[in-house]
């Protein structure tokens, strides 16, 4: 009796074991990994010399937004984690936009991607299409993850505070813009 409920009481333990590491690692909005220190190849470079277009298709030269402090997220539409952030980035950019600090949003899809999520949601702050080139920038900024959503605060001379992968909350941006 006992040696029949060995192997399902195995595959049990095995599928909450799995299940449990796919709810703490991509399902759990409060986890986040918080890279304390940029990585040395991490560099602002690639993204000042970018073009994008904005929700508009109306390309865009980044190197408009140097000398600003940058709360930079790179998101899309298909990524929940992305969808749920966008209220409290939106709440961060208003209450900031007159102190030098900007939320911008890069999509990782094209315009029309961009133009049907704005259709379902209001956001505040500038978004770019980026397409697949968005994610070459974020690794460029060091998402060597590539995983969405990754956010970069970048300091007003050009060189990043902090990273973070993951769903990111506004109180914790606000105590990172603080240091700044």
């Amino acid at each position: 009796m006992l040696k029949q409920l060995k192997m399902p009481l195995f595959y049990l333990a095995l599928m909450m074991s799995i299940g449990f590491a796919i709810f703490y690692f991509f399902l759990n909005p409060q986890t986040q990994i918080v890279s304390k220190t940029p990585t040395p190849t991490s560099s602002t470079q690639a993204l000042f010399t970018a073009n994008f277009p904005d929700e508009y298709g109306q390309p865009q030269a980044l190197n408009q937004y140097e000398g600003k402090v940058i709360v930079l997220n790179f998101w899309a539409s298909w990524c929940e984690p992305c969808r749920e952030e966008m209220p409290e980035l939106s709440e961060l950019h208003t209450a900031n936009k007159d102190k030098n600090v900007v939320v911008l949003g890069m999509a990782i899809e094209d315009v029309a991607g961009v133009n049907d999520f704005l259709k379902e949601t209001k956001v505040s702050y500038p978004l770019f299409a980026a397409d697949v080139q968005g994610m070459d920038i974020a690794a460029s900024l060091g998402n060597n993850k590539g995983v969405l959503p990754y956010t970069v605060i970048i300091k007003a001379d050009g060189s990043i505070a902090k990273t973070y992968f993951g769903r990111i909350t506004k109180p914790l941006l606000e105590q990172t813009l603080k240091t700044l």
